[in-house]
Order: structure tokens, then C-alpha cells, then sequence
């Protein structure tokens, strides 16, 4: 059996963090243990509070499940403090695992999941152990400092995301305008590739990044390569978005169940650079 990892924050509402990873986990085939680093209270409408757990904590379920269990790759989502980024560092810098940032900042309801000082502590201590980052381009505009309108702005931006000693880059695309949403994949060795996709007009999209990041954690704790890895998780969370679940009366959850159910087709479009 495939063991993965989340440290992130719980979504009482189901649709991101902990909750997604796990259901991601479970429908992808591997085994998913956690380290909770935030509560939240929330629902598709908003986040109406969150409380965070202490360091020392985090760092404390971490080793447990080591001690005991061969994971084989990590997904980091929401840290919300410099003291967890730093703390989280620190115990992976010993592990020999791959590990999959996905830097969440805000919520789809716009609340802020990442304190300030949080984004200087990721950039200094946790990115350089990234195997792969996986942002949004808001997300991307706060790591680089570029403000992103072009493709051109996408490709500089992940080169300051290299500077910080990641492994690859995948740009997602889903914030720009077009008919598509296409996503950059960027290796430190110069190669890329680019995922083409359709748009959905849809509000049923919380949880998307959660979900992206720990299908490729899923599929690389599987032994997939980079490439092959990037491209199913795409797969996964397209189905999610085009098979609306419409629970709640916001920002709906996407559907963990389609990819199984669909069997993994979608038409996703890779373009070779």
C-alpha cells in the first residue's frame, strides 16, 4: 500500500483542505494519514473562523506517522504561520520523500489563509525542499513579485520561483481570461510543457487547488513520473469541475467521485514547448 501525507487545514465544509486531500487520497487508491496545522469553521459561502494548532503539534503528528509508516510523498496546503512554515521545514529537511507545495494564500470567499509573515518564511525555508509548487496566478504574483497578464509574465514569474531552489513549477492558468485555461509546467532543467484544457463557467469550484495538488501527490507516492503525474492530476480535477456536485449556496465543492466514475477521460491537450 501507497502511503501519502497532507499537512493542511480543516475544512469543516468538506470541499478543501484535510477534507479534500483525504477524499482525493481514497478515491486515487493510496493510503492518506495528516498533520493538521489550522481549524476552520466554514462552509461554501465563507470562512467564519480559524484557529490554528500549535507548532510544536504539527511537528508532533508529523513524526508519529513516521515513526510508524512509509510515506512516500507529501502535500503541504494551508501552514497559515511563519512558526508552522518553520517548524514543518525543519522536520521534512530529514525526509527523504517527494513533496508537493501547494501554496495556499486565500479562500475562494477571499478570506486570508496565510499571514504575512508566513509568505517570506515559506519562500526562505520550505520551497528549497519543494519537489514541485504548484500556484494559482495570484498565488504566483505574491511568490515572484511580478504581476502576471501574459505568458511572457508566467514564464518569469517561475524563474524567480526557481531562485528559491524548487524542482518544477506548474503555473496554473485558471485566473487568466480565454475560451481555455491553460497551465505551465516548468523544470529546473529548462524543459516545459503546457496543459490545455476547457474553461467551465461554473461558481462549483472550491477546493480545486487542494484537490490538483494531492492527486499529483497521489500519483507520484504511486511511482508515477513528474510529467505523467501532472497531467492525471489535471485529469482529476477537470472531471471534478465538470461534474458539479451543487452542494451549498457559494463557492460548491468539486466532485472528488467523477474521475473513478468517469474512468479518467477527459480531453485535456498537452503541449509539448
Amino acid at each position: 500500500m501507497n502511503i501519502v501525507m497532507t499537512i493542511a487545514g480543516s475544512d469543516s465544509g468538506g470541499g478543501a483542505g484535510i477534507q479534500a486531500d483525504l477524499k482525493t487520497f481514497q478515491e486515487l487508491g493510496v493510503f492518506g494519514t495528516t498533520a493538521i496545522t489550522a481549524l476552520t469553521a466554514q462552509n461554501t459561502l465563507g470562512v467564519e473562523g480559524i484557529s490554528p494548532v500549535d507548532s510544536d503539534f504539527v511537528v508532533q503528528q508529523i513524526l508519529a506517522v513516521f515513526r510508524d509508516m512509509p510515506v512516500k510523498a507529501i502535500k503541504t496546503g494551508m501552514l497559515f504561520s511563519a512558526e508552522i512554515i518553520t517548524s514543518v521545514a525543519e522536520v521534512l529537511r530529514e525526509k527523504d520523500v517527494q513533496l508537493v507545495i501547494d501554496p495556499v494564500m486565500i479562500a475562494k470567499g477571499g478570506a486570508t489563509l496565510l499571514q504575512q509573515a508566513a509568505i517570506e518564511a515559506m519562500k526562505t525555508t520550505l520551497l528549497p525542499l519543494a519537489t514541485v509548487v504548484t500556484p494559482n496566478i495570484p498565488e504566483a504574483e505574491v511568490l515572484s513579485g511580478v504581476t502576471i497578464t501574459t505568458s511572457e509574465d508566467i514564464e518569469k514569474a517561475a524563474q524567480v520561483i526557481f531562485g528559491y531552489g524548487v524542482q518544477c513549477v506548474v503555473m496554473k492558468g485558471g485566473h487568466l481570461a480565454g475560451d481555455t485555461a491553460v497551465d505551465t509546467i516548468y523544470f529546473a532543467d529548462g524543459s516545459s510543457f503546457a496543459i490545455q484544457s476547457e474553461r467551465i463557467q461554473t461558481n462549483q469550484t472550491h477546493g480545486t487547488g487542494c484537490t490538483f495538488s494531492a492527486a499529483l501527490t497521489a500519483f507520484l507516492g504511486q511511482g508515477y513520473d513528474m510529467k505523467t503525474a501532472i497531467i492525471e492530476a489535471k485529469k482529476f480535477v477537470q472531471l471534478a469541475i465538470q461534474n458539479p456536485l451543487n452542494i451549498g449556496h457559494g463557492h460548491g465543492p468539486t466532485n472528488h467521485f467523477a474521475y473513478k466514475q468517469q474512468q479518467g477521460q477527459v480531453e485535456v491537450r498537452v503541449i509539448e514547448a
